[in-house]
């Protein structure tokens, strides 16, 4: 995964809705001194839905690290996939989200001595907000055989396909099909029954107190974790150990990232490669033109690079940012 190469994107349109704008007047000054969280979806928003290029967004990762904001994954990836992402990203001092909220990783920054157990080998605290792949797994196996002579159901799971065939199918390298295939809470598949027939395995699922949400590539079987709610979680969790509630922008481009959207103040929709509707009831929300990591950038640079919603006042703003710097330098 270069953060080096621009690779262009077949299949997404340069154009977009217009913004849809909504912050009240008054309330720059007040936001401008508040900390801030930022969540980022990453197949698809801060990463490029293709080559997994993320070199368009870098110069904004470096100014949200010189800042001191917060840049917290929160994606469909395993943890296994995250720890050397979020080190090549600059993040690997920072908390994550995976799985679709049903992981949650915490540096020893973010945990509270009273609550937490004693960190991993990692240095993280894993605490798991869905149900063990174990349990996922096993009524997958179960539904097939109850369901195999209703029409229209047909599936395959990731840990069903070949490592050739995932990585032919998502573009990972053979080692990085490895670590995706290390589930710990949901389990990607891909449908290829009908639209009747997803309907009748999704009632199937609720049954089991399961549940179907939609991503770029894959549709995931998980617990009634969602993005969403673990959005919630860490905002609390940043609330209780700073003593004040943070200003937080969120950025995802599938419809796996609409309860994330809805989580937080401030929202974008990045222009998908996959032509499923995103529809988050939030205000707050722009949709950009972009797509992939020149999308994320052009939606923080909306909410948080204009003048009147700068980061900082203007009196006391840097006369430049780290735009002319790369994360390498900042993180080296």
């Amino acid at each position: 995964m270069s953060s080096q190469t621009s690779f262009s994107q077949p299949g997404c349109s340069s154009t977009g809705p217009s913004p849809i704008t909504t912050s009240t007047p008054g309330r720059y000054a007040q936001d401008a001194v508040r900390p801030r969280l930022l969540f980022s979806d990453l197949d698809g928003s801060l990463l490029d839905h293709h080559s997994y290029d993320w070199a368009p967004a870098a110069p904004w990762l470096a100014r949200l690290y010189q800042l001191g904001i917060p840049v917290i994954p929160v994606t469909s990836k395993t943890r296994s996939e995250l720890l050397s992402l979020r080190k090549a990203l600059g993040l690997e001092d920072l908390p994550f989200i995976a799985e679709n909220g049903a992981v949650v990783g915490l540096p020893s920054s973010w945990c509270h001595s009273g609550l937490e157990r004693q960190a991993g080998s990692d240095g993280l605290v894993i605490k798991t907000l869905g149900v063990d792949i174990g349990f996922i797994r096993q009524r997958l196996r179960v539904w097939r055989e109850r369901l195999k002579e209703a029409p229209g159901i047909r599936f395959t799971a990731m840990s069903e396909m070949t490592l050739d065939g995932l990585s032919t199918y998502t573009g990972l390298s053979d080692p990085e099909a490895r670590l995706a295939r290390m589930r710990e809470g949901s389990e990607p598949l891909v449908w290829e029954g009908s639209e009747a027939g997803l309907e009748t395995f999704r009632a199937s699922l609720a049954g089991d107190d399961l549940q179907l949400v939609q991503g770029g590539r894959f549709w995931h079987v998980t617990g009634k974790s969602h993005k969403g709610n673990a959005v919630s979680w860490m905002i609390e969790r940043f609330a209780a150990l700073r003593g004040v509630t943070p200003l937080t922008l969120a950025l995802g481009d599938g419809p796996n990232d609409i309860a994330m959207l809805e989580a937080v103040d401030q929202a974008v929709v990045i222009q998908g490669c996959h032509g499923l509707p995103v529809e988050p009831r939030q205000t707050a929300l722009y949709r950009t033109a972009a797509a992939g990591p020149k999308g994320w950038a052009e939606g923080v640079e909306y909410w948080w690079g204009r003048v009147d919603r700068r980061l900082t006042p203007a009196a006391t703003s840097p006369s430049t940012y780290a735009y002319t710097h790369t994360l390498a330098e900042l993180t080296s």
